[in-house]
């Protein structure tokens, strides 16, 4: 396979497996990122300087158009968790269409997007309504596109599941936020990257849920962790909105967003749940066995990993 891609976020997290996925496939890859030299958080370029890569520069279209000049496809990872640095879902939103717009302009044949599962125009969850709005401007630009809506994606750079570990790990008693029934269908990172790396030769436009081979209900996930890492914690059911407030309260300790109101509806609302056929094989109980000593040793940043100061000013980086 020959030919050039264009990825938001090859430095970043699904990002970097998908981008090595293309490289050992002889693509040419450029990737738009906020960093720009090639390193995160300090570490060095992963592709040893395979990866071109380009400032995001969504107030100047017209270079965004320059670097997207001579790409077949877009692989667009994009997004926000949650408003940061003056930063909204809107901003967002309003990122995402400047940038398909400038690809549409610069020859660009296909888009492939990463979504989210359950994105609705009707739901008052921001996050979740950004993503479908997202979504209609990818369906409106009139270029080929796959859209692919993962719930959770765990890997060894995972959020969500290492902090678990990690509060597991480090406090006696783990709130469960209602009944604890609602359920993840959670994907492997590496899973995820090949469904990515895969639809750039399709030409149909398609839509799907990216989801893993197993369901947990959220207390079933919360007890399986805590058998992996050793550790006995006891499970306390409470109203998600004391849930949130002792996020909060560790969210300052930590210097983080541990989780967001909105994220917590999502959860309980069963959000991070899909009945699609798996898209990946790899299972998290398998996963989790064979990780058990590392998962949730250190606490994972989202602030740290996703936003830096430079020159004063707030950074903003793709989520996935």
């Amino acid at each position: 396979m020959s030919g050039t891609v264009v990825i938001t976020g090859a430095f970043s997290y699904t990002g970097k497996y998908t981008t090595r996925i293309l490289l050992s496939r002889g693509y040419g890859v450029r990737t738009l990122t906020s960093h720009p030299a090639g390193s995160r958080a300090g570490h060095d370029d992963p592709f040893a300087g395979r990866v071109r890569a380009f400032p995001y520069n969504f107030e100047r279209p017209e270079e965004l158009r320059h670097i997207l000049e001579g790409a077949s496809t877009l692989i667009n990872t994009y997004w926000v968790r949650f408003p940061h640095g003056g930063v909204t879902f809107e901003t967002a939103v309003r990122n995402t269409r400047t940038l398909i717009q400038s690809a549409k302009q610069a020859g660009v044949r296909r888009i492939v997007q990463v979504s989210i599962a359950n994105p609705s125009l009707e739901l008052p969850l921001a996050y979740y309504r950004g993503k479908a709005q997202v979504e209609e401007a990818v369906r409106a630009s009139g270029l080929s596109y796959a859209i692919l809506r993962p719930t959770v994606i765990f890997g060894a750079e995972d959020i969500l599941i290492n902090n678990i570990a990690w509060f597991v790990r480090n406090f006696p008693v783990f709130a469960i936020p209602g009944d604890g029934r609602y359920e993840i269908r959670p994907i492997y990172v590496e899973d995820m990257a090949a469904l990515l790396a895969s639809a750039v030769d399709g030409h149909e436009n398609t839509v799907a849920d990216a989801v893993g081979p197993e369901t947990f209900a959220f207390e079933e996930l919360v007890r399986l962790i805590a058998r992996v890492v050793g550790r006995k914690v006891r499970l306390v059911h409470v109203p998600a909105s004391m849930a949130w407030a002792s996020t909060l309260l560790v969210g300052w300790m930590v210097r983080d967003v541990v989780l967001t109101w909105e994220e917590y509806r999502g959860l309980l609302d069963n959000l991070l749940f899909s009945d699609a056929p798996a898209a990946g094989a790899t299972r998290l109980s398998e996963w989790l066995a064979e990780h058990g000593d590392s998962v949730g040793q250190k606490y994972a940043s989202e602030v740290a990993r996703h936003f830096e100061r430079r020159g004063g000013a707030e950074i903003i980086v793709p989520i996935a």
